[in-house]
């Protein structure tokens, strides 16, 4: 018996071990070689030089990592606001409607794009000369405005393409949740008097907090490591201006070619998004919205 319980395990585990060696080596290693090298002065030819802590101690001390820093907070927050808060109310509206389908379609096709592509396409309305958004303007007889070089609108014109591309995943994930719901609950609030923004406040919203906690985990995560959209669009210029910490990481790890120091960004990045997002699930583990 014991030999036939031995035999499976071994057959259990002989088969997940591809997996788990896919894991180290794409994923642990290259994370713990990164770790690694961020206490090295380091141009990725050269022998690294052990030089402890100091690419972080000048992390905090070069300007630039405070630009991209405060630029990646402001993605950060427009994404809370515009990409989630938007997502749940187009599902709650879209719920029950005619032809709903067919609305759903058209907001969830901007996430069948890569990223490149929305970037290219996205240049393509903000361009000065022959954008789409400029030629609508001088119809208006509004002077053309450089969307993508002018600071700050240059990354709030990123954000509003983020926003294009990111809102129909929330949308799917938020009417996911609404599925869930108990069509007795809503009806009995219904029947008791409440309106619908009083049955959706009190009664719709706390039962989609699981979802809603699964939703911004993704958003946080996923804005603090946008990359493609920006290099595409504004390759973080003009002047840095619209630099993201991980357009920030890119550019000195393999442009500046300062391996460490872009290590040493990489692993700051990464603590950031873990402790804002285990931080951010336990608090909601404490007030007991999760339920398993």
């Amino acid at each position: 018996m014991k030999k036939n319980n031995f035999m499976n395990n071994f057959i259990s585990y002989l088969f997940i071990s591809p997996a788990f060696l896919l894991v180290v080596i794409l994923l642990l290693i290259p994370m713990f070689q990164n770790v690694y090298y961020s206490f090295f002065n380091w141009d990725g030819i050269s022998m690294p030089v052990f030089n402890g802590f100091k690419n972080y101690i000048a992390i905090f001390r070069d300007v630039d990592f405070r630009i991209s820093f405060q630029n990646t907070l402001l993605w950060v927050a427009f994404t809370l606001i515009f990409p989630v808060m938007g997502g749940l109310l187009i599902a709650v509206f879209l719920r029950g409607l005619k032809f709903e389908n067919f609305f759903k379609s058209i907001f969830y096709i901007p996430l069948t794009i890569s990223f490149v592509a929305t970037g290219i396409m996205w240049n393509y309305m903000y361009s000065r000369e022959i954008g789409v958004i400029n030629s609508i303007l001088e119809l208006f007889r509004i002077d053309k405005v450089s969307w993508l070089v002018n600071v700050p609108l240059n990354t709030f014109s990123l954000l509003i393409s983020w926003t294009w591309q990111q809102i129909g995943v929330n949308m799917v994930l938020f009417l996911m949740g609404l599925s869930s719901i108990p069509a007795e609950q809503t009806e009995a609030a219904m029947i008791e008097g409440a309106n619908r923004w009083q049955t959706f406040i009190h009664i719709i919203f706390p039962m989609l907090r699981p979802i809603t906690t699964v939703v911004i985990v993704m958003a946080l995560a996923n804005s603090f490591k946008v990359f493609d959209l920006i290099y595409v669009m504004t390759r973080g210029g003009p002047y840095r201006s619209s630099e993201t910490l991980a357009m920030t990481m890119f550019r000195e790890t393999f442009t500046m070619s300062n391996m460490g120091y872009g290590a040493a960004i990489s692993v700051v990045l990464s603590v950031i998004v873990i402790a804002i997002s285990a931080g951010y699930i336990k608090s909601m583990l404490k007030k007991d919205l999760l339920y398993y």
